[in-house]
């Protein structure tokens, strides 16, 4: 995984309701309007396509690292819904030199 990213259990909230689910995330920094947009799938869960269906719906999505709103939307094939969101993502991004690892020169 790429240091812009996030694999591993979630919680997705869709109003009161809340589903426990593995989420793949991803991001990057847009320079021409200054923002992160975040993006990624989460596993698939039957209570939630219950709920959401293939309509959508705007979600609060909390990791272990953080927490964001964002947006799922249809489902794939296999009823993983892609997730969406822009500024602070629900993971922990590297945004400063004290977030970088020196280089192993050897």
């Amino acid at each position: 995984m790429e240091d812009d990213g996030y694999d591993g259990p979630a919680v997705v909230i869709v109003g009161e309701e809340r589903f426990a689910t593995r989420a793949r995330l991803l991001g990057q920094f847009q320079p021409l309007d200054g923002r992160y947009r975040w993006y990624g799938r989460l596993a698939a869960d039957e209570a939630l396509t219950r709920l959401v269906g293939d309509r959508g719906a705007a979600v609060i999505l909390r990791t272990e690292e953080g927490f964001a709103e964002g947006r799922i939307g249809e489902p794939d094939l296999w009823n993983r819904y892609r997730i969406e969101g822009e500024s602070a993502p629900p993971f922990h991004v590297p945004f400063g030199v004290e977030d970088v690892e020196p280089a192993d020169d050897h």
